[in-house]
């Protein structure tokens, strides 16, 4: 029987996407492998394809061809399933502005049907953790980026998903809030929960990240462990590793 960090959590099998009336696939032929229990980087440049992957694997989008398939301690997750045990934390803030952190928190909770009890815990649990709890009662609008940030990241693991998705989690945000975001980030791996990870932030990546994939034009250009990559392309940062293999070229 395998370890449960040896098991299968992700299974990418050869997707593609090409979105309607676009003249290049955003993804092509991409197949990856994530454990559980990993902390699995995305990384690349502007449009490289890795928010299209991540859609694809949050089911906000379909591909145009391949196979996703998704485990929880060995067993496979159906489509229904999924909605329950994946927690998304997007880029974009995904909250209502004009309500507090607690009011957001509930208002998410019961989207996912968690019994009344368990929500107030989980509710004032994460207020708690993420230093909310002050300012528990203040409308979201007249916070900081740093506390913006926070309360989307609270939200999208209300429901203590088994998979966490996290598209860019610090952008904008000062180096405490960053510091503190990424340790809390730690512990919930470490709880058990597997975390997909995209970031410009290379030095913070090759600090949390145990594997990443590097994607670029759509395709994955290199795939592995973050040390064993350095090592295979004979650079001292995973910095370097990103420019040697996408170029130094302006993105858009």
């Amino acid at each position: 029987m395998m370890e449960a960090a040896d098991q299968t959590c992700i299974e990418i099998q050869h997707v593609s996407k090409k979105y309607k009336g676009a003249q290049e696939n955003s993804l092509t032929d991409v197949s990856l492998q994530i454990l559980t229990g990993d902390v699995f980087g995305l990384l690349g440049p502007n449009g490289a394809g890795k928010t299209t992957l991540i859609s694809i694997l949050c089911g906000i989008v379909p591909a145009s061809s391949g196979d996703v398939s998704f485990f929880v301690g060995g067993q496979s997750l159906s489509e229904p399933q999924r909605k329950s045990r994946i927690g998304f934390v997007p880029q974009e803030y995904a909250f209502y502005q004009e309500l507090t952190p607690r009011q957001n928190f509930d208002y998410f909770g019961a989207m996912y049907n968690i019994p009344r009890k368990q929500l107030e815990q989980r509710r004032e649990y994460l207020l708690e953790v993420l230093g909310l709890s002050k300012a528990s009662d203040n409308k979201v609008e007249t916070f900081s980026g740093g506390m913006k940030r926070r309360v989307n990241l609270a939200i999208g693991i209300i429901h203590e998903p088994a998979i966490l998705f996290l598209d860019e989690p610090t952008v904008g945000v000062d180096v405490q809030s960053r510091n503190a975001i990424i340790r809390y980030l730690q512990s919930v791996n470490e709880a058990g929960t597997t975390i997909i990870y995209t970031s410009h932030h290379m030095s913070e990546a090759e600090e949390f990240c145990k594997n990443i994939a590097l994607i670029d034009h759509g395709k994955v250009i290199a795939k592995g462990g973050i040390q064993a990559l350095k090592s295979e392309h004979n650079v001292s940062s995973l910095q370097s590793l990103f420019i040697n293999l996408t170029g130094e070229a302006y993105r858009d």
